[in-house]
């Protein structure tokens, strides 16, 4: 039989240790809690509640600023309706005072016609039947 190589063992694969990915907002975060972590996964759990904690402040400071921009949106929108309610209400204000107006001349003239024919003599005429 051939000669047979010495036995190497086989290597057993490294698991390459993943590198931590933070946002420049969660080190503001970190930094500010004095906190620092490895730049290499795995974490420890303390670690890990730490992040946990970290990432949700940072979606309740998105979700608190987005409820403040449609919150100001919705307001923009009531007070330009508003102000075009006001204007559309100031035309009808002006409409209605020149109708009474008109109501009031309207009156005064049907008024004055009635004067006029009241005074006059009945007239009487005849109607001949063929």
């Amino acid at each position: 039989p051939p000669p047979q190589p010495p036995s190497q063992p086989i290597p057993t694969p490294v698991p390459i240790s993943q590198q931590l990915c933070l946002t420049e907002e969660e080190k503001r975060l970190l930094a500010q809690e004095g906190v620092t972590l490895p730049s290499t996964l795995p974490l420890t759990q303390a670690e890990e509640r730490i992040l946990k904690k970290v990432r949700r402040k940072i979606r309740n400071k998105q979700s608190a600023q987005e409820s403040r921009r449609r919150k100001k949106e919705y307001l923009d929108g009531l007070e330009s309706r508003a102000a075009a309610c006001s204007a559309q209400n100031q035309e009808l204000r002006k409409k209605v005072q020149e109708l009474e107006q008109l109501n009031g001349s309207l009156l005064q003239q049907l008024q004055a016609l009635i004067a006029r024919t009241s005074n006059k003599a009945a007239q009487t005429g005849t109607c001949v039947l063929v």
